[in-house]
C-alpha cells in the first residue's frame, strides 16, 4: 500500500521508498506531487470549482484546448473533453459514426479494432479491443465490429525500437473492406504502440499502410494515444513520432499527469466541421459529460503542460531513449527471458510462462520487485515499464539492475 509520493518514488505504509518504474499507471509522466500542478489545483479550487459544459464555458478549458492544439500534430485543430481514456474512446467512436451520418453516409457504422488492442473498459472500448479477458465476461458486446491481426510476431523478437517485419499485416484491412464493403465502415481504431497488452510495437511501414488504406476507402483512422500521448515516445504524440496523421486521437493519463481524471479527443478540422452545418441554436453533437472540461482538471492540465515545457521532458525522453534501450536489452540472456521490446521510454520484458500456470512467473517478479523497492507492471507473463520522464540514468540503472536480480531468482 502506498501512502505518499514525490518525484520518482512512492512511500509505502511501512515507510519504504519504492522507485516508480511505471509512471503510476502509465500516467504520471512528470513524476509525483509536482509543485506547479499542486499549486494550480489549489488556486483553481478556490476561484472556480465547477462550471457546466453545456451551453456555458469558462476560460481555463479554452486555454487548455489551445495549449493542446499547440503541441498536437499539424492538422489537429479541435478538442472534445472527457474524463478518462475509456470515455475518450467511447467519444471518438460515437463521433466517427455521427460524422458519416452528418455527411450523408449513415450506412457507415461498422468499427474495426485490432487483436490484443486495449481501448478502455466501456462497451465500445472492449468491443473494438482485443484482450480476451476484457471481453468474454460481458456478453455479445457491440454488433458490427471486426478486428485486424495484432503485430506481435516471432521474427521481431529482441528488436531494438521499431521492428522490421510485419508491415503487411495492415493489408488485412483490405480483406475486411472486401468482406463488408467500405460504405459500411466508419472507423479503424488502433494504439500506435499497444501498451496495456504488453508493449507491442508497430512494424516499420505498418501505420503508414493503415493510413493509406483508410484514406483510400473514406474510413476514419483513430489513434488511441492514451498511453503514448504527452511525451512517452519522445514526441508530444506518437502521431508525430511516426509521422502519420490520423483523423482523431484519444488522450487522457499524461494530460493532467494522472493527478485529476481528464481526457480529450483531438480531431482534425474536417471532422469538426462536418457537424457545424446547422443553425447556432441547435446542438451539433448529442454527447458530453457533466465533468467535461472541469475547471480544476483543466487547471491541472495547463500546469502539467507547463511542467513538460519548462523542464523539457519530451526532449529528455528522446535523449534518454538510447540509454534506456541498452539498459533494457542488457537483460537478454537472463533466465526465462524470451523477448525484449522498447521504444521511447517504454519497454517490455517477456518471460517464458510456467507450464499450466500462465501469468504466475511475471506476478512473482512483480511481488519480488516490490519487496526490493521497484514498481513494475505485469500483463500476462510480460513485465511492462514506463517510468516518469524525469528518471535519471542512475535510476534507470537501479530499475533494470534490480529487475535482473529479481529475474535471476525466479523458478
Amino acid at each position: 500500500m502506498f501512502v505518499a509520493a514525490k518525484d520518482m518514488h512512492y512511500t509505502t505504509a511501512d515507510g519504504r521508498q519504492v522507485l516508480d518504474g511505471t509512471a503510476g499507471l502509465w500516467c504520471c509522466n512528470a513524476g509525483h506531487c509536482r509543485p506547479l500542478i499542486t499549486e494550480a489545483i489549489q488556486k483553481q479550487a478556490a476561484e472556480l470549482d465547477y462550471a457546466p459544459a453545456f451551453q456555458m464555458g469558462h476560460p481555463v478549458a479554452f486555454e487548455l484546448a489551445n495549449r493542446i492544439i499547440d503541441i498536437a500534430p499539424k492538422g489537429m485543430e479541435h478538442v472534445f473533453y472527457t474524463n478518462s481514456g475509456s470515455e475518450s474512446v467511447e467519444t471518438a467512436l460515437k463521433i466517427a459514426i455521427a460524422y458519416h451520418r452528418a455527411r450523408g453516409e449513415g450506412s457507415r457504422t461498422r468499427l474495426i479494432g485490432r487483436e490484443r488492442g486495449y481501448h478502455g473498459v466501456n462497451f465500445g472500448g472492449i468491443s473494438v479491443g482485443g484482450i480476451v479477458n476484457n471481453r468474454k465476461f460481458f456478453g455479445s458486446l457491440l454488433a458490427g465490429v471486426d478486428h485486424l491481426p495484432h503485430t506481435h510476431i516471432p521474427q521481431n523478437a529482441f528488436a531494438k525500437g521499431q521492428p522490421e517485419h510485419g508491415a503487411n499485416l495492415a493489408d488485412d484491412l483490405e480483406r475486411i473492406v472486401a468482406l463488408h464493403g467500405a460504405d459500411t465502415i466508419a472507423a479503424v481504431i488502433v494504439e500506435p504502440m499497444a501498451g496495456s497488452t504488453g508493449v507491442l510495437l508497430p512494424p516499420k511501414g505498418y501505420l503508414e499502410k493503415l493510413r493509406a488504406i483508410t484514406k483510400k476507402h473514406g474510413i476514419l483512422l483513430i489513434f488511441d494515444e492514451v498511453i503514448t500521448g504527452f511525451g512517452r515516445l519522445g514526441s508530444a504524440f506518437a502521431a508525430q513520432h511516426f509521422d502519420v496523421l490520423p483523423d482523431m486521437m484519444t488522450t487522457a493519463k499524461g494530460l493532467t499527469n494522472g493527478v485529476i481524471p481528464m481526457g480529450a479527443v483531438i480531431t482534425t478540422g474536417a471532422v469538426h466541421d462536418a457537424f457545424m452545418n446547422g443553425p447556432e441554436h441547435m446542438i451539433e453533437l448529442f454527447h458530453g459529460y457533466t465533468y467535461s472540461g472541469n475547471p480544476i482538471a483543466a487547471a491541472a492540465g495547463i500546469a502539467t503542460l507547463d511542467t513538460y515545457k519548462e523542464e523539457g521532458l519530451f526532449e529528455r525522453a528522446a535523449e534518454l531513449a538510447p540509454y534506456w534501450q541498452e539498459a533494457l536489452h542488457s537483460l537478454k540472456g537472463t533466465r526465462n527471458v524470451i523477448d525484449i521490446r522498447n521504444m521511447g521510454l517504454i519497454g517490455a520484458v517477456e518471460l517464458e510462462p510456467i507450464a499450466g500456470e500462465p501469468t504466475k512467473r511475471a506476478f512473482s517478479a512483480f511481488l519480488k520487485a516490490y519487496e526490493k523497492g521497484i514498481l513494475i507492471r505485469t500483463t500476462g507473463d510480460i513485465i511492462a515499464m514506463s517510468p516518469p520522464l524525469i528518471i535519471s540514468k542512475a535510476e534507470i540503472d537501479r530499475l533494470i539492475g534490480t529487475l535482473k536480480e529479481v529475474l535471476d531468482t525466479l523458478e
